[in-house]
């Protein structure tokens, strides 16, 4: 994990709408693509230092800490 460049974590961001979070994320760090996930769907497993998963609920909000991966 330690070859990902950029910011890696975004805390202050749950709580906030998943639009405002995905343009944070790749403003912040221009090495990742911040992808908007439902809650309860399903992605894929494996880890890439250009992803960011950003988990929202029904009302499109961010519940989980965004992170690489």
């Amino acid at each position: 994990m330690s070859e990902c460049k950029g910011k890696r974590s975004w805390p202050e961001l749950v709580g906030v709408k998943g639009k405002v979070a995905e343009a944070t994320i790749e403003r912040e760090n221009h090495f990742v693509n911040a992808i908007i996930v439902p809650e309860g769907s399903s992605v894929i497993l494996d880890f890439r230092c250009d992803r960011v998963w950003v988990w929202v609920n029904k009302h499109g909000i961010v519940k989980k800490v965004p992170t690489i991966g």
